[in-house]
């Protein structure tokens, strides 16, 4: 193998180190400044990104709380709406049970005077039966017609007696 043979190593070492400087400087002048350039501008496009992404962050943080503020203010209207429904509800719930009242009292005053009105008819008719009947009885007991004054003032007084 020629590369072992000890004649030839200077040339090659010779030549290693021209090819190291050449490969070093085509490198150095025109590689690595073409890396270093991609790098610097994939660190701009991720610091722009990030950037980017921050301003979104904020905004998307705006958006929310006003989203927030929004839902809150449509909570109080809500909350506002349905009490004041239930006011106006109440109220005429309320509106509604007095006229109920109204209109059950005047029918129970109606129905009271009604009962008064049948109660008196009904206490006129039985003192009539009843002087009658006294009397017929009383006829029938003594064999002579009773008094007709003084039987209906006995039931008169007897309707008294038990009116009190």
């Amino acid at each position: 193998m020629p590369q072992l043979d000890l004649s030839t190593f200077p040339p090659q070492l010779v030549w290693l180190a021209i090819s190291f400087v050449v490969l070093y400087l085509l490198m150095a002048r025109l590689g690595l400044p073409r890396v270093g350039a991609t790098i610097e501008a994939r660190r701009r496009h991720l610091d722009e990104d990030l950037a980017r992404a921050a301003e979104l962050r904020t905004q998307a943080e705006a958006a929310l709380a006003a989203y927030e503020a929004a839902q809150a203010q449509a909570r109080a209207t809500a909350q506002a709406t349905i009490r004041e429904t239930a006011d106006r509800l109440a109220a005429a719930a309320a509106a509604r049970q007095r006229e109920l009242g109204a209109s059950l009292a005047e029918q129970v005053a109606a129905a009271e005077r009604e009962i008064a009105a049948a109660s008196q008819r009904a206490l006129t008719e039985i003192r009539g039966v009843a002087v009658e009947v006294a009397g017929a009885i009383a006829a029938k007991l003594t064999g002579s017609p009773a008094d007709d004054h003084a039987v209906a003032a006995a039931v008169d007084s007897v309707i008294a007696e038990r009116a009190v």
